[in-house]
């Protein structure tokens, strides 16, 4: 231990007469701790809800989309999902065709989206297959004539319609309409359930049925899919890809990546932990001036210690680096117990799921809790830096202590 920090420790650990300097110390590394808790919690948070958000998002749809707009559609699908599929980076590929409706069930009616999928390739682009409750997505096509076309619907809307597999419902949308002597009159289509499935996202699991192609490019009035579905293996690549893709395809074919479509979300939600930080930041700052304030009173205090040490040749940096070091201790001890106790409780919250939010805005039913090294590594280096800048004027101020002035009432 060299003689700074020994000196510095002896400081800290004032009992006795200086008593009071040991209780200010000890206030200054309570608040660094809770600071840089708290800004570790805040950021898990916001890191946790960001990531379960994007992760379900991906889940229930795709990472590229591929349109032809001039075509009104995709003219040849399966051609251009063959093609698609043997493009660097990319994991599957389907074809689908969405419609707002209305489904009727025995005791309501919901506003909904209509997916036409196929059910072979489906499960190549989203999370459906996987998270089927009851019944199959491969239902959805009916094996005979006679039989209605079948429907799958979310857990959460099966409850809300009282419907099961096996029950009927039946869709209306502007283009399911049939002809009459008197016009074009909009007509209800029949269904069958054949499955429910959760995705654990609000907005599919209480908005979205999935139907074959065929019906569902009946349902939206038109005789091609709407759009090319991609999954690709590294979704940081999605807007690099996606331009690929339409160069690749030709004339015509336009794409969208899956962080331009969410790119409001994520960015509200980016503001949001910023916002948060920086608030929260500013526990670190009250306690880097609670810092100051016990160096300022340790210096005035230790005023006839310093000018003995100086009269016996200490020179004015050592005596800098003194009060320095006492500072550093104060942040480095202070921010080693806030970051593992900040570590801790983010681990415990996430895995007793013990903060619990409204799913209908966050699309999540808790808050998860994800610590990124980064984040910590941000957080310790900015609390130990904000402490050691603290100590720069209560340090110097020690150094420039005229022994002969200290001395001269002792």
């Amino acid at each position: 231990m060299t003689f700074e920090l020994f000196i510095a420790g002896r400081y800290l650990l004032a009992r006795r007469r200086q008593a009071f300097i040991s209780v200010i110390s000890l206030i200054s590394t309570l608040g660094v701790t809770v600071g840089v808790m708290a800004l570790i919690i805040a950021l898990a948070l916001m890191t946790g809800l960001q990531r379960e958000l994007r992760d379900r998002i991906l889940g229930s749809t795709a990472h590229i989309y591929v349109f032809h707009p001039a075509a009104g559609g995709i003219v040849d699908y399966k051609t251009d999902v063959a093609r698609i599929v043997k493009h660097r980076g990319v994991i599957g590929a389907a074809p689908s065709v969405s419609e707002v409706a209305l489904i009727e069930g025995p005791e309501a009616t919901e506003p909904i989206t209509v997916k036409g999928i196929d059910p072979a390739l489906e499960p190549m682009v989203t999370e459906v297959g996987e998270r089927m409750q009851t019944g199959s997505l491969d239902g959805v096509t009916p094996r005979s004539d006679e039989m209605p076309p079948g429907v799958v619907i979310g857990r959460s809307l099966a409850e809300k319609l009282k419907v099961k597999v096996g029950d009927d419902v039946q869709f209306l949308t502007a283009n399911s309409g049939r002809m009459y002597p008197g016009g074009v009159r909009p007509a209800w289509r029949r269904a069958r359930v054949v499955g429910t499935y959760s995705l654990g996202l609000y907005e599919f699991d209480n908005a979205y049925a999935f139907v074959s192609l065929e019906f569902g490019q009946m349902l939206a009035g038109t005789d091609k899919p709407e759009q090319i579905q991609v999954k690709i293996a590294d979704i940081d690549e999605a807007p690099a890809l996606a331009e690929d893709l339409s160069a690749t395809l030709g004339p015509g074919y336009v794409s969208q990546d899956w962080q331009s479509i969410n790119k409001p979300l994520f960015a509200a939600l980016w503001l949001e932990k910023m916002g948060l930080s920086i608030a929260i930041g500013l526990i670190v700052a009250v306690a880097a001036l609670n810092i100051i304030a016990s160096l300022i009173l340790l210096v005035m205090e230790k005023s006839r210690d310093i000018a003995i040490l100086k009269t016996m040749g200490l020179s004015s940096e050592r005596v800098m680096k003194i009060f320095m070091l006492q500072g550093l201790i104060i942040g480095l001890v202070g921010t080693t117990a806030g970051a593992v106790g900040g570590v801790l409780l983010s681990k415990i919250l996430d895995k007793y799921q013990l903060i619990h939010i409204s799913i209908e805005v966050y699309q999540v039913a808790h808050v998860p809790f994800v610590i990124r090294p980064w984040d910590l590594a941000a957080v310790v280096a900015s609390a130990v830096l904000v402490c050691f800048v603290a100590t720069i004027y209560p340090s110097r101020q020690a150094s420039k202590l005229d022994p002969v002035q200290a001395l001269r009432f002792e």
